[in-house]
């Protein structure tokens, strides 16, 4: 009897431990599935991903594009509004006046005396700026770069270009709107 009682104990051992080991190797079985699953949806993802790319890539250049068209006509209005016969505040867009007329770059500080004097004759004769010239007042100690261009070490200079911006002449110590005048060539 005692016999077959560990017949039937190891018989419920193998029985048992056989199923727990086919169990067992199921769910590895899975796990490693669930795992190969997870990869090639990860791959696909990262796929449809970079074959979008070029789309996104695409509405960005558009965007920038048609921001950079937006830019440049406003920078052709502008241009188009500007007349000669005035003295205004330096833009660089403005210096395309120059293709029609004359313009004369005003290199200008607030502390210096001469540089007041001027400014002050000028605006006290604006009627007199012949329609053919646009004087650009540019602020000495704003713009650093456009003073290196022209080689401008001092205030109270005055500068004329061309509509691509090369400078023509330059001078300082005009007296007047007069004397100014008389400079631009």
């Amino acid at each position: 009897m005692n016999k077959v009682i560990l017949g039937v104990v190891v018989l419920g051992v193998v029985v048992l431990g056989g199923w727990w080991y086919t169990s067992n190797q199921q769910a590895v079985k899975n796990k490693t599935v669930m795992e190969e699953k997870a990869m090639a949806e990860k791959v696909a993802m990262e796929k449809e991903a970079t074959m979008k790319q070029p789309e996104v890539m695409e509405k960005k250049v558009d965007t920038m594009v048609k921001k950079d068209e937006t830019m440049m006509e406003k920078k052709l209005e502008t241009a188009m509004m500007v007349k000669g016969g005035q003295y205004v505040p330096y833009d660089a867009s403005k210096i395309v006046f120059a293709k029609e007329g004359k313009v004369v770059l005003f290199f200008r500080a607030s502390w210096c005396p001469s540089c007041r004097a001027l400014d002050a004759d000028i605006k006290a004769n604006l009627s007199q700026i012949p329609q053919n010239v646009l004087i650009l007042d540019v602020d000495y100690d704003k713009y650093t770069d456009l003073k290196k261009q022209y080689g401008v070490t001092y205030q109270h200079t005055l500068v004329q270009v061309d509509a691509s911006g090369n400078m023509l002449a330059k001078w300082s110590g005009s007296t007047g709107l007069s004397d100014l005048v008389k400079q631009v060539k």
